[in-house]
C-alpha cells in the first residue's frame, strides 16, 4: 500500500515537472512572439482594409475552417486564442478571472499564452491575430484576396450606378431645360405669329369686310366667316412669300434698311395684292352672274398621307395619273350629278408644285363623264377662260393669283383663283357644294415652268343629299 502510494507522488512530481517545463517553453514563446507582432507589418496581400474589418475576417475564417480545411498544432491555437481574448477583454488580470481547476491544462495554458501579451493594444493584438494566422495558414492569403476581388467589385458596381444615377439625372435635367427652351422658343414663335396676323389682319380688316359685304349682303355671320377665311389665307400666303424671300431680307437688313420698314412694305404689297385679285374677280363675278344663285365658299384642307394617296391613284384604273408637259395646263371637266350635290377634289405631285384653281361653268352638262384637256399655252386654248399672268419659277414668286379668266359666251364663276401649291409635300384636297347646274373646271396650271414637267395624282367624286 505504501509502495502504491509512492508511485503515484512520483507521477506527479514528473508530471508537474514536464508541465513546468510545458509553461516554461509558452511562456518564451509567447514574449517572443509579442515582440515580434509589436514590429510586424502586414503583408500586400492584407492591404487594403481597415484593421477591424480585416480582424473580423480572419476571425471568421478561422472559426469557419479551423478542423476543417484548416489544421493548427496546440500551440498555434494557443497562440490565436490569446490574441482574441486581448482584442475581447484587454490585459490579463487574474483577479477578474475564476479559478481553474487541478487537471484543467488546457485553461491554465491559455491564461499563460494571454498574460505573455502584457500590455499589447487592441489593435496590436488585432494585427497579431491576423498576422500569426496568415503565418501558419496559406490557404488565408486565398480567402483575403477573393474577399479582397469581391469587396472591389462590389465598390466597383456602387460606383457605376452611382455614376448612371449621375448620368440619368443629367441626362433628364438636360431634358428638362431642351424642354423648357423649346416650349419658350414655341411661346416666342406664337407670340410673333400673333404680332404678324394681328398686323395683316389690321390693314387688310376693311378691304375684306367690304368683300365680304358684297358676297354675303345682310349676313352678317356669313361675312365674318369669309373675312376670317381671307384673313387666314392671306397671312399664310405672306408667311410664304417672306419665308421665300429670307435673302432679300438678309440683303436689304445688310444695306441698313429697318426690320420693321421691311416688314410695313411686305404687308402692304401682299394686302394690296390680294385685295386687288379678289376685287377683280368680284367686279368680274359681279358683271357676268348678275342673274345666277350665290356660289357659296369652298371648304380645302390638306392631308400628309401624300405616299398612301399616290400609291392609291396608281392602283386604281383610269386616268387619274397625268403627265403634265412644261408650259402646259391641264383642265379636268367634271359635271354635275343628278344625284350629287357635292363635288370633293384631293390631288398631289411628284418633287414640284402646281397651280391649281376651280371654276365653275353655268351651262347644261350633255354627259356626266368627267374629260381631261390639255394645252400648251393659254392663248390657245379656246375652251379655257383664264390667262397667265406672270413666270413664277423664273423668277417672280408672289403668291398672287397666278391667272384670271377672260369673258366668254358661257359664264363661268371663280371659286378658287389659281395660286401655286405645294402639293408635293402633301394632299391637298376640298368641296364645294353645287351651285346649280354645271361643269366644274379644275385647272392644274404648270404653264410657268419653263422647263420641269410635273406628274399629277389626282380624285374627283360627288355625294348624295
Amino acid at each position: 500500500m505504501a509502495a502504491s502510494n509512492d508511485e503515484v507522488t512520483e507521477k506527479l512530481a514528473r508530471l508537474r515537472v514536464q508541465e513546468g517545463e510545458k509553461t516554461s517553453s509558452l511562456i518564451t514563446e509567447n514574449s517572443t512572439m509579442a515582440t515580434e507582432f509589436k514590429n510586424d507589418v502586414f503583408e500586400p496581400h492584407l492591404s487594403g482594409f481597415d484593421n477591424k474589418d480585416l480582424y473580423r475576417l480572419a476571425l471568421s475564417f478561422y472559426k469557419e475552417k479551423e478542423g476543417k480545411a484548416v489544421h493548427l498544432s496546440y500551440e498555434d491555437k494557443l497562440k490565436l486564442v490569446a490574441f482574441t481574448q486581448q482584442v475581447s477583454h484587454g490585459k490579463f488580470s487574474a483577479e477578474k478571472l475564476p479559478d481553474l481547476g487541478v487537471l484543467d491544462v488546457i485553461g491554465r495554458d491559455r491564461r499563460i499564452a494571454w498574460q505573455n501579451l502584457g500590455d499589447m493594444t487592441k489593435e496590436q493584438a488585432m494585427e497579431g491575430f491576423v498576422i500569426f494566422l496568415d503565418k501558419v495558414c496559406p490557404s488565408f492569403k486565398t480567402y483575403v484576396e477573393a474577399q479582397k476581388r469581391d469587396i472591389q467589385e462590389k465598390a466597383r458596381l456602387k460606383k457605376e450606378q452611382e455614376l448612371q444615377k449621375l448620368e440619368e439625372e443629367k441626362r433628364l435635367q438636360e431634358w428638362n431645360e431642351q424642354k423648357m427652351k423649346e416650349e419658350e422658343e414655341r411661346l416666342k414663335q406664337e407670340n410673333q405669329r400673333r404680332q404678324i396676323q394681328d398686323a395683316l389682319n389690321q390693314q387688310t380688316f376693311s378691304q375684306f369686310k367690304a368683300y365680304a359685304e358684297q358676297q354675303y349682303p345682310g349676313n352678317p355671320e356669313q361675312q365674318g366667316i369669309l373675312v376670317r377665311q381671307l384673313q387666314e389665307q392671306h397671312y399664310h400666303q405672306y408667311m410664304q412669300q417672306l419665308f421665300r424671300n429670307q435673302e432679300l431680307i438678309l440683303e436689304e437688313n445688310e444695306k441698313g434698311m429697318k426690320e420693321n420698314q421691311h416688314l410695313k412694305a411686305l404687308i402692304g404689297e401682299s394686302a394690296e395684292n390680294l385685295l386687288l385679285t379678289n376685287s377683280e374677280a368680284t367686279q368680274e363675278e359681279s358683271e357676268e352672274q348678275e342673274d345666277w344663285p350665290k356660289i357659296l365658299p369652298p371648304d380645302m384642307w390638306t392631308n400628309a398621307n401624300i405616299d398612301e394617296f399616290k400609291n392609291t391613284i396608281r392602283r386604281e384604273a383610269g386616268d387619274a395619273v397625268i403627265k403634265i408637259g412644261h408650259g402646259e395646263t391641264v383642265t379636268v371637266r367634271v359635271p354635275t350629278h343628278d344625284d350629287g350635290n357635292c363635288l370633293f377634289w384631293e390631288f398631289a405631285t411628284d418633287g414640284y408644285d402646281i397651280g391649281f384653281g376651280v371654276y365653275f361653268e353655268w351651262s347644261k352638262p350633255e354627259t356626266t363623264q368627267v374629260s381631261v384637256h390639255i394645252s400648251e399655252s393659254e392663248d390657245d386654248d379656246d375652251e379655257d377662260d383664264y390667262e397667265s399672268r406672270e413666270d413664277l419659277e423664273t423668277g417672280d414668286a408672289s403668291e398672287t393669283p397666278m391667272s384670271d379668266y377672260k369673258p366668254s359666251s358661257i359664264p363661268i364663276s371663280v371659286i378658287i383663283p389659281v395660286y401655286r401649291r405645294d402639293s408635293q409635300e402633301e394632299v391637298y384636297a376640298g368641296s364645294h357644294k353645287y351651285p346649280g347646274q354645271g361643269v366644274y373646271l379644275l385647272k392644274f396650271d404648270n404653264s410657268y415652268s419653263l422647263w420641269r414637267s410635273k406628274t399629277l395624282y389626282y380624285r374627283v367624286y360627288y355625294t348624295r343629299p
